[in-house]
Order: structure tokens, then C-alpha cells, then sequence
């Protein structure tokens, strides 16, 4: 059954989009998209600004284990590219990007635990930045329409504040990763090769406790992460004034955090099929974007992750030959 799960939720998904169309009108939104024209495409190369930025949040988390600084920022930037790519373009669950992140950045930094960690506690910070960048957003919309919608939103946020504030205690105090690899080595027996994936969990855990001892680095990261996701609205605020619908900076932010909401809560959704159209329309209006301008936006968007998302992962598939084929070569040990 979970196996046939993802691809209801995405069928589903996919008829709310189809839908949505429908009722925005066909017509109306493929003539708002021709209006925008190729001026879409430059959303391609913006978008690895808010990826820089992301990324140099992580590397803020994982210079500590990088004496050498082999792990830059340029190499960061193309991981957490593959990374974005892998989450959003390929039926994966919710890690997959995260896992095929920690792969790709042990090629520089050799240290297992070290890496997870930073991995899992960028993790976290973005799950904090998410809710602070929609509280941000909800404010706004709030400021900007007075819409009960928003006040309403803004309300069921804080009634799910808890759920970020658990994941911190459990990671800052539970010895989580250890508590995982008991269980599974009862379960499965010491010889388990699904055990043998937590070998160094008591490791993991005290490298997320060194983490979270570094109270500066965790502010500082959490600060570029925000810095990508309000860099990210840009990309509203260009697109909305490419399909000749322009709305304020204040109202692209707005708009961009919300959207980003229903994202990240309608996980579950592979690529968020139907449920980011869906988002822009009910909270477009709200801020003065039509239903037909909120469908061409999110159309845009998903241009813009193919053009940015499909080289990712066609670079990932060439540097994972090319490190394949030198392993090969003779006397090649690396």
C-alpha cells in the first residue's frame, strides 16, 4: 500500500492541476504566458542566488569537521542544487535529496557522522525558517488586505508550533539516532545490514549536540537561510510583472511564503502537484492576483525547476560516472 500511495496522491494531485486550469481558463492563462514570453527563462539562472544562499548556511554548520576547506562554497552550491532537484523531480520520499547530499559531500569530507549531522540540523534550521518566513508572510497579507484567510492561517500555524519544538527536544536531549540503532539491532539482529546503517550513531548524535553547543553558527545559518527564502520571492515579483500582473516586494514575499506553506505542509504530494497552484490562487486573491495570473505563476515555476533542475541532475549522473570510471583506472585508489 505505501508503495501505491505516492502515486495516488500525485494522480490526485495532477486533477487539481488540470482542474485548476480548466477553471482559471485554458486560454486565458496560456495568452498570459505568451505575454510573459522568454523573459520566464531568466528565473532559471536567479535561482542559484536563494541556492547560494541556502548553502552557505550549510557550510556554516559543516566548516568545523572542514579544516581543510575542501568542501567550499561553489561545491556546497552545486550539492544543494542536486540536492533540491532530487527532492522536487524524482519520485523519492521527503530525504531522498538529503541523502543524496550526504553521499555526494563525503567526496570532500570523510566524516560520516560529521556530515549527517550537518545535514539533519540544516534540516531543522529550514523547518524554523519555514515557519518563521510564513508568519512573516501571513503578517503581510494581513498588513496588505486585512483578509480573515490569513488571520485564520496564521492562527492554525501557532496551533502547530509544537511540532518543530518536539523535533528540538528530541534531538537536543533524546540521543534520537542511538535510541533508532537499539531498536533496530533488536529487531533485526546485530548482523542486520539495515542496523549496519546507524554503525556510527552514538556519533551522530554527539556531533548534533556539538551543533547545537554552537549557538553563533546555528544564528548565523539560520540567517542565510532566511536571506534565500525572502531572495527566493524575487522570483514571484519578476514572474507577476513578466505576465503583466505586477504586485508590490512586500506582496511577492507575502505570496512566495505562502505558497511555500502549503509546500512544505502538503509534503506528501510528490512535486506538490495541484496543491502549489492551488495555494497561489486562494492566497493570490488576497493580494490582488487573479486566478488565471496565480496558475501562470505556479506554471512558471515549474518551468523554472525543470530548467534549473534537470541539468542538476544530469550533472550528478556525469560526475557519478566520472568518478566511477577513474576508480577503474589502474593504480587510481581514490
Amino acid at each position: 500500500m505505501g508503495r501505491w500511495l505516492p502515486a495516488l496522491f500525485g494522480l490526485l494531485g495532477l486533477a487539481l492541476l488540470i482542474g485548476l486550469v480548466v477553471h482559471g481558463g485554458s486560454a486565458e492563462i496560456l495568452a498570459l504566458l505568451a505575454t510573459a514570453g522568454w523573459g520566464l527563462l531568466w528565473l532559471v539562472p536567479f535561482h542559484a542566488l536563494p541556492i547560494a544562499l541556502d548553502a552557505e548556511g550549510w557550510r556554516v554548520l559543516l566548516r568545523h569537521r572542514d579544516a581543510g576547506v575542501r568542501a567550499h562554497l561553489p561545491f556546497l552550491w552545486w550539492i544543494a542544487s542536486v540536492r533540491e532537484a532530487v527532492g522536487r523531480l524524482l519520485p523519492v520520499g521527503g530525504v531522498g535529496g538529503e541523502v543524496v547530499g550526504i553521499r555526494l559531500t563525503l567526496w570532500r569530507v570523510p566524516d560520516g557522522a560529521a556530515v549527517t549531522a550537518s545535514v539533519v540540523m540544516e534540516t531543522l534550521l529550514t523547518i524554523v525558517n519555514v515557519y518563521l518566513f510564513v508568519a512573516a508572510g501571513l503578517c503581510l497579507a494581513i498588513a496588505l488586505d486585512g483578509g480573515d484567510l490569513a488571520g485564520a492561517l496564521l492562527g492554525g500555524l501557532a496551533a502547530t508550533l509544537p511540532v518543530p519544538l518536539l523535533l528540538y527536544a528530541l534531538l537536543r536531549h533524546g540521543a534520537v539516532f542511538a535510541r533508532i540503532e537499539r531498536a533496530m539491532i533488536g529487531m533485526l539482529g546485530e548482523e542486520s545490514r539495515v542496523a549496519a546503517l546507524f554503525g556510527d550513531a552514538a556519533r551522530l548524535d554527539t556531533e548534533l549536540l556539538a551543533l547545537f553547543a554552537r549557538r553563533r553558527d546555528l544564528l548565523v545559518s539560520l540567517v542565510w537561510q532566511l536571506a534565500g527564502m525572502v531572495a527566493g520571492s524575487f522570483e514571484v515579483w519578476l514572474a507577476l510583472q513578466l505576465l503583466g500582473q505586477p504586485i508590490s516586494p512586500l506582496a511577492a514575499i507575502a505570496l512566495e511564503a505562502l505558497g511555500l506553506s502549503v509546500r512544505h505542509f502538503a509534503f506528501f504530494v510528490p512535486a506538490g502537484l495541484g496543491v502549489q497552484e492551488m495555494g497561489f490562487v486562494l492566497f493570490g486573491r488576497l493580494l490582488g492576483v487573479p486566478p488565471d495570473a496565480a496558475v501562470a505563476l505556479s506554471l512558471a515555476k515549474r518551468t523554472r525547476e525543470l530548467g534549473y533542475g534537470i541539468p542538476a541532475l544530469l550533472s550528478w549522473q556525469w560526475a557519478e560516472l566520472r568518478r566511477a570510471w577513474r576508480r577503474k583506472r589502474p593504480g587510481d585508489q581514490r
